[in-house]
């Protein structure tokens, strides 16, 4: 089952790849990292629900 699953995963293609001298990154790859950058910079900036409660 394992060399079924690793065989169909590499027939995917090719991906798209970008190169900063010396360093190469794939664009899904990057598309992922902004995302999860954007949803950190939104939890911190964001409040919490309820978060300003008076006594």
């Amino acid at each position: 089952m394992t060399g079924w699953l690793v065989a169909s995963v590499g027939t995917v293609g090719d991906g798209t790849y970008f190169g900063w001298d010396g360093f190469t990154i794939q664009s899904g790859n990057l598309v992922v990292i902004v995302v999860m950058i954007i949803l950190f910079v939104l939890a911190l900036v964001l409040p919490f629900p309820g978060g300003k409660r008076r006594k």
